[in-house]
């Protein structure tokens, strides 16, 4: 695995040079938040059985939450399909710290887990993506030491669930699989009677925020603050709702991302929360952001780092990630196939970064129907699931929970903004109503159902992907967006990983990179914005193991280009011709 991000990987980031033993430790969940928590991340007592077998004596240790395929896990290996990972440690109450009810949460786990506590099951999950939590009340020892066990099963893609671009044989665009538990582990003591969840909808055209909370209580309030000043404050009626009308409205953009503060009471319990005040629809055929024409410029944004591969190694690698693509100029990322930690979407709620949200891809892939004949314009329906990947109804039945589980976890991130179903065909199938169901599930973000080709002809996007042709916009009444182009290949001695690499078109200089944006930033995508482009997005923001398409170098050390001339490049494409 030397080279592609596995054990030998020589590349790392700056930022895995000082972990701490605590890694990660940061409040996982920034918008719903409490005082009293415990991070559970750390070393953990870690082994591999055949899966049905338990081991009798944990024989390894692992760093949580690093997945044991990464460096920074400190692990021998990750589990095989046939096998079970085991993670075990020891945890005790702070004096004081249990109210009422002890929850168990975590970030995600890679795919399957079961939880004990002190020997009994408390439950299980199924998803990679997504965080979970169980009440663990009655199976602790509020006083004295306490036991968590975790089993993990990860069959990456020979399972039901979704992989995005993980591969147990990585190359080109795919990538090294991960398993287990890959995000933070935290405890957190709530009253009996506690709020387990908000949701937040912004009606902008009215200067007004709408809030349901799906276990309501009489007596329930809420309280509004800007910039720590009290807004308004007031309670929720008997179904658990209320309208808030904010006076002096401001508006979240990516140039002013304002966030309005959000305090949920009930009885001893007090949650903090934030909100944002931004809209993007479709009036008259033209995006809108706020009620005006808005010019959607991003990146790719795959989110896999050289010594922890999904995991972020810090906060401050997250923020970095983000300010640079900022700094180039670009106002949106399209995160990849991938889901971040929630603390990575905060910090684009507060810097101000757009999120194109992918849903992770799952099925069978294959290069003959899903790369090589769309690209020579072979185009299929989806209503057919076996043809495009989704032969078993295990994986047809689980993929729509995973999305309901994405929207619900997102829903009130402020800078996500569509989701996007299927990319490339991966794994599509009956697309028409899977984006009817998630039109229920969240009617105030647009969607891209199918990016890339196998178009259906549904959603809000003519959404197309061209790395082999001339840059060109199709007759369609949605709204035209170039979701994938580009993908020049730049390898920088010492900071890309062995081998040749991967990429579309091959960059011999950062002179002639230079020049190769300029013309498609300053001459094709001004001209096609002219004709109706609304959305541009450049493959991609880093380099991935050996695929060399990155604006950064896979261990973030090298940007290829000069940020000052990017920047220039979308200031003025942002800007359009009608406005300049």
């Amino acid at each position: 695995m030397a080279g592609i991000g596995g054990r030998n990987q020589p590349l790392t980031t700056r930022w895995a040079e000082n972990i701490p033993e605590i890694p990660l430790n940061s409040y996982p969940r920034p918008q719903f938040m409490r005082p009293r928590w415990l991070c559970l991340n750390g070393r953990w007592e870690f082994d591999i059985a055949p899966s049905g077998v338990i081991p009798q004596k944990m024989v390894d240790t692992i760093l949580v939450p690093f997945s044991p395929e990464t460096a920074l896990s400190s692990a021998k290996r990750g589990p095989r399909p046939w096998e079970t990972a085991w993670y075990s440690r020891s945890f005790s109450l702070p004096d004081g710290f249990l109210k009422d009810r002890l929850l168990l949460h975590f970030g995600a786990v890679d795919q399957w887990c079961e939880v004990f506590i002190n020997g009994k099951s408390a439950g299980t999950h199924l998803g990679g993506y997504t965080p979970f939590y169980l009440d663990i009340t009655g199976l602790i020892v509020p006083e004295g030491e306490n036991r968590l066990t975790v089993s993990v099963r990860d069959q990456t893609e020979d399972g039901s669930c979704t992989y995005g671009k993980q591969s147990s044989r990585p190359r080109g665009i795919w990538y090294t699989a991960q398993s287990g538990i890959w995000q933070t582990v935290w405890l957190e003591s709530v009253p009996e009677h506690y709020i387990s969840d908000v949701r937040i909808t912004p009606v902008v055209s009215e200067s007004k925020v709408c809030l349901q909370l799906p276990d309501s209580e009489p007596g329930d309030e809420y309280a509004v603050l800007a910039e720590g000043k009290l807004v308004c404050r007031g309670s929720f009626d008997e179904k658990g709702y209320a309208e808030v009308v904010l006076p002096d409205c401001r508006l979240w953009t990516p140039e002013t991302p304002f966030l309005y503060d959000l305090l949920l009471h009930r009885g001893s319990d007090l949650v903090k929360c934030y909100f944002a005040m931004r809209s993007l629809e479709i009036h008259n055929d033209t995006l809108e952001l706020n009620g005006k024409p808005v010019f959607l410029s991003g990146l790719l944004d795959q989110g896999y780092w050289p010594e922890s591969l999904y995991t972020p190694p810090c906060d401050e690698a997250m923020v970095e990630d983000i300010q640079a693509a900022k700094d180039m100029g670009f106002n949106l990322l399209r995160k990849h196939v991938k889901v971040e930690p929630l603390r990575w979407y905060y910090h684009c709620d507060r810097l101000g970064m757009l999120v194109w949200q992918d849903i992770p891809s799952g099925g069978d892939y294959s290069f003959l129907g899903m790369t090589l004949l769309p690209t020579l314009g072979v185009r299929r329906k989806d209503t057919d699931s076996r043809r495009l990947g989704r032969r078993f109804e295990s994986g047809r039945r689980q993929f729509p929970e995973e999305v309901r589980e994405l929207i619900h976890t997102l829903y009130n991130s402020p800078c996500v903004i569509c989701w996007s179903l299927f990319n490339e065909g991966w794994g599509q199938f009956q697309s028409a109503d899977l984006t009817a169901q998630v039109k229920e599930w969240d009617s105030t973000r647009l969607i891209d159902p199918a990016s890339g080709w196998f178009d259906q002809h549904g959603g809000d996007f003519c959404s197309r992907h061209i790395y082999f042709r001339d840059l060109t916009l199709k007759a369609d009444p949605r709204v035209q967006a170039i979701t994938e182009f580009g993908g020049f290949r730049l390898s920088v001695p010492e900071h890309s990983a062995a081998g040749k690499g991967f990429g579309y078109r091959n960059m011999r200089s950062g002179e002639q990179l230079a020049k190769a944006l300029t013309r498609v930033y300053r001459d094709k995508l001004p001209a096609l914005r002219a004709k109706g482009l609304q959305v541009s997005i450049l493959t991609q923001l880093t380099d991935v193991e050996n695929e060399l398409n990155g604006l950064l170098t896979w261990d973030r050390r090298i940007c290829k280009l000069d940020k000052e001339q990017m920047k220039s490049l979308n200031e003025a494409l942002l800007r359009g011709k009608d406005e300049e």
